[in-house]
């Protein structure tokens, strides 16, 4: 079995960039052997800080041979009246390089055969590996001595191999070998015969060049290393990745600091650590201990000077934090309020105290229709942007609404206002978890709406590269939260009352209006299409203001996606699409006359339907009376002429189909379910 194998050596490489360089590094490899027509089996990835290397699996040895059929001259002019070969058929053979007695005649023209013989792979990687690499995108690249070329990092070595062959390639005026390089602290240099031996070669260097082995075994290392002095270790998994991504041979080491750093915040502490250190903190019972493990990056023996130097830094670190809550506490949480008056929130919309004050009315109005306590939602409200102007958040900025709760605690406020306080800022992103308290939840859809309306005001474009102020993540938290919380909350007519509330002049707010809420139905897909597929969402929000009601939404999603499973849903989709299709020009809702009906078919349909009353019945009711309903809409087509020559008797038929369909679009518009 073939394999080959490259590897990039650099200098450290930006920690976010190696998994987006693996991936990047595997769909090039893949398009470029597709395109070669290279034959292999598996593209492995692997990476360090210093490398990023792939491993091609049972790798054809060459091209596989083809046949090209080539397209002459036409056949009056490549033969003469002879039948002899003329100038242009033997320019075209020789051009081609193909014997003339090789060409033959079919359809009129001359034809001729190319047989190709494949391309060895090795001369193939020669070319299209430089290429590869130089292909590779992200952030902060940069350039080096006088090259022209850019990468993430200086290239400082490069391997190439083919099985046990060397593949010469040259990069950034760097040549292939077959030398790699071990740990900084290890052996320098570690020769590699074949790809079979990579990784276990640089493993005995003190390299472990598969990410997924190393962050198997710093989660493995850490563990026991909590337990040898009896605490737990949780493992945020960004954290886990970000540590993944700095180490080649992770190696925990145990620090500690002071207890009374204990006193400030455990948010504080955790994130200092954590975010600002790249630490593991550690727990007993729940409680933050004053230890941590980092995972060092070092081959040896001696840790001290290791220990000694991260409990320097996270000294000084939480030094600065206790300093900060000291000053911070000297006043109630509530008379930072009026500092907010000299903080802006946007250009032409005032400051961040003028935010609250639409946040408290907003939160008020939802409160009320909720019938949610409203002290406590109108007092979340008023604090909850007060601690960006404390001297803790300034210095952590990721810590907004976290310090907040702290510090309304301490100011004795209610431990609803304070859950609610920190909350509001909830979901802080895609996957995260939404407000659990009904003030959390009230206070940050006022607060997000506010934010939404105030930037398409502002006219600003909301694209995947320019978001202001996380306009879509903001909707997508309005929706989240009203969804998964079950709130009966009409966001149509929050859009309404936020625009009313925004302190610049608008033109066209019927126009704004309309903006705001085809971006939330664009979110909405977007937010439910893993759930639901796509024609059902768009069958669902056809011709209704699905934003007033997004429980009755959710519920029409479920019975659309049980109605398309049905096994006679075929039935049910042609009958309701014949009636859309012919009825497209005359929706009219005119009352039927049951005395101009003249065949039975009309008078069943009409029977049926007149009986189904989609306004009281349940969602399933409905489902059911409509499924009923299909076999009289077939025999009404199968027997019944619409178009009548008598216009009355045709005009009382598109009446009857109108409210027929009017009961189907209760649901969904059907004529959006593509089957």
């Amino acid at each position: 079995m073939n394999k080959y194998l490259l590897e990039i050596g650099t200098e450290e490489l930006a920690y976010k960039f190696i998994p987006s360089a693996m991936e990047q590094l595997k769909n090039e490899f893949s398009k470029y052997l597709e395109e070669y027509k290279i034959q292999y089996k598996e593209i492995k990835t692997y990476a360090t800080p210093r490398r990023l290397a792939v491993i091609i699996e049972d790798i054809s040895e060459k091209q596989s041979d083809s046949e090209k059929i080539l397209k002459g001259p036409i056949a009056s002019i490549a033969y003469d009246e002879k039948g002899n070969l003329t100038k242009a058929a033997l320019g075209f053979a020789n051009k081609n390089g193909i014997l003339p007695d090789k060409l033959y005649k079919e359809d009129n023209y001359i034809w001729a055969k190319i047989e190709q013989k494949g391309l060895d792979t090795k001369e193939i990687l020669k070319t299209i590996c430089p290429e590869i690499i130089l292909k590779l995108k992200g952030t902060h690249f940069m350039r080096w001595a006088d090259l022209d070329i850019k990468f993430q990092r200086p290239i400082r070595w490069l391997v190439s191999i083919f099985n046990n062959e060397k593949v010469e390639i040259e990069t950034a005026n760097i040549k292939s070998s077959n030398v790699t390089r071990g740990h900084r602290f290890s052996k320098t240099e570690v020769i590699i015969n074949t790809p079979d031996e990579y990784l276990t070669k640089l493993e005995e260097a003190k390299v472990i060049a598969d990410p997924v082995k190393r962050k198997e075994t710093i989660v493995k290392l850490a563990t026991e290393k909590a337990k040898e002095i009896g605490a737990d270790i949780v493992i945020d998994d960004a954290l886990l990745d970000e540590v993944t991504y700095i180490t080649e041979w992770p190696i925990p080491v145990i620090c500690s600091f002071e207890e009374k750093y204990l006193q400030i915040p455990e948010k504080v502490a955790v994130t200092v650590m954590a975010v600002h250190q790249r630490y593991f903190p550690l727990y007993k019972d729940g409680k933050l201990l004053n230890k941590f493990i980092t995972m060092s990056n070092y081959v040896g023996d001696y840790f001290d000077n290791i220990k000694a130097g991260n409990e320097r830094v996270v000294k000084a670190r939480l030094e600065d934090a206790v300093f900060f809550v000291q000053e911070d506490i000297q006043k109630p949480l509530i008379a930072y309020l009026d500092d907010l008056k000299g903080v802006t929130f946007q250009k032409g919309f005032g400051s961040v105290y003028d935010k609250t004050q639409r946040i408290c009315k907003l939160s008020k109005n939802i409160a009320k229709s909720l019938n949610a306590p409203i002290d406590s939602v109108e007092r979340t409200a008023l604090l909850c942007k007060t601690d960006l102007v404390t001297k803790l958040v300034f210095e952590f900025t990721e810590l907004q609404g976290y310090i907040g709760a702290d510090y309304a605690l301490r100011s004795g406020e209610s431990q609803e206002v304070s859950k609610g306080i920190m909350e509001h800022y909830f979901p802080l992103n895609a996957d995260s978890e939404t407000a659990k308290s009904i003030e959390g939840q009230v206070v940050g859809i006022a607060d997000k709406i506010d934010t939404i309306v105030t930037v398409f005001a502002d006219g600003k474009k909301i694209s995947g590269s320019q978001d202001p102020l996380g306009v879509r993540r903001a909707t997508l938290g309005i929706l989240k939260t009203v969804i998964q919380n079950n709130l009966d909350i009409n966001i149509t007519q929050l859009i309404q009352q936020t625009i009313e509330l925004i302190p610049i002049q608008i033109n066209d707010k019927q126009q704004l209006f309309n903006n705001i809420n085809e971006f939330f139905k664009q979110r909405l897909i977007v937010f439910l299409s893993d759930k639901y597929k796509y024609d059902v969402l768009e069958a669902c929000i056809s011709k209704k203001d699905v934003l007033s009601d997004l429980k009755d939404f959710i519920k029409r999603l479920n019975i659309v996606s049980d109605i398309v499973k049905k096994q006679d849903y075929a039935i049910f989709h042609e009958g309701i699409n014949r009636i859309i299709r012919i009825i497209k020009d005359n929706e009219s809702f005119n009352d039927v006359k049951p005395e101009l009906f003249n065949t039975a078919q009309e008078k069943g349909l009409w029977t049926v339907v007149k009986n189904i009353d989609e306004n009281v019945l349940s969602y399933s009711q409905l489902e059911d009376k409509l499924f009923n309903l299909t076999p009289y809409i077939s025999e009404f087509f199968d027997k019944v002429l619409v178009m009548d020559k008598d216009e009355k008797i045709k005009q009382n038929r598109f009446n009857l189909l109108n409210i027929v369909k009017a009961k189907f679009e209760k649901i969904a518009d059907f004529s959006k379910i593509v089957y």
